[in-house]
């Protein structure tokens, strides 16, 4: 399969360059937006697991895997529009989207603003329609949920996420990283040795953690004020069909969250558990994660 797949750089009008992953073959095209901390490295167990009908573009976002990071992004909406100019370039018209986890807001707001180029949503652990909450921590440095982070400098600062992540990054320590994982995504199963050290090699090319998390915890497309946004209600421009995948041992996306989600798209999203999973089904059960991506899309 690996001589199938090609990793490849895209220039885009902003002055960025994507790097993305191609697995050639195939006529249905799909896209597959990664999340935090991953890049389109995460997706190989999916990508050679999938129909070979499909035509697979994995793509890096900005500050990810091997794409550039010349200008900081603010918000959700910035790592979208890379995605529009990204498509543009290559000529992709109806495809299909799965948003893993931070991926899955960054393909929700593509979808409500660039209308007519997505024809299928999965959203993977995704972070909901009224974001992801960072919070402040009370005096036992525990999370202070009524203390919710406002800037990014308060993001920066963060002891419980940020500081100790951007840390290891710095230093390239990969046993604190690999223990980050292993207690809140790879719990019950774990990648083969050697891909696990490929992955968290990965994981060290982030450039913008605290940028993505204030991006998350202000991102908010619901009807509703999230604690720190308003929504701007883009959700109700999202009409093509969408799938909703939820591992039931999730520890990084709560059920509180899933079913935000649920509720802001007001019925015309389908919800399916993915029983025995958590953050990662392509780690947990990948078989289970594939027969549902592949009976959505048809």
């Amino acid at each position: 399969m690996d001589k199938l797949v090609h990793l490849k750089k895209v220039s885009l009008a902003n002055g960025e360059t994507l790097g993305y992953r191609e697995r050639i073959g195939g006529e249905e095209n799909l896209l597959l937006i990664h999340g935090n901390m991953t890049s389109s490295k995460h997706w190989d167990l999916l990508i050679e697991e999938l129909d070979p009908k499909y035509k697979l573009y994995a793509v890096d976002m900005r500050g990810f895997g091997i794409s550039s990071y010349h200008t900081p992004i603010e918000r959700i909406k910035d790592f979208s529009d890379d995605i529009k100019l990204f498509v543009d370039e290559m000529g992709l018209e109806n495809f299909g989207i799965i948003g893993w986890s931070t991926g899955g807001a960054v393909a929700m707001e593509f979808c409500a603003d660039y209308p007519g180029y997505c024809n299928r949503l999965i959203l993977l652990s995704s972070a909901s329609t009224r974001g992801y909450p960072f919070f402040g921590t009370d005096q036992n440095g525990q999370p202070n949920i009524t203390k919710r982070l406002q800037t990014v400098a308060d993001i920066q600062r963060d002891p419980l996420r940020t500081i100790p992540i951007q840390r290891a990054y710095d230093s390239k320590d990969r046993e604190v990283l690999k223990g980050i994982w292993n207690a809140l995504i790879y719990r019950k199963a774990q990648p083969k040795p050697e891909k696990y050290e490929e992955y968290v090699e990965d994981m060290i090319t982030q450039r913008n953690l605290a940028d993505v998390y204030h991006s998350l915890n202000t991102f908010n497309i619901s009807m509703k004020y999230n604690g720190l946004t308003q929504g701007s209600d883009k959700v109700n421009a999202i009409t093509i069909p969408v799938l909703v995948l939820r591992g039931d041992e999730d520890l990084v996306i709560t059920d509180e969250m899933t079913k935000e989600i649920l509720e802001d798209f007001k019925g015309r999203a389908q919800y399916v558990e993915l029983t025995g999973c958590g953050h990662s089904p392509l780690v947990d059960n990948l078989k289970l994660l594939t027969a549902e991506v592949e009976k959505f899309l048809g």
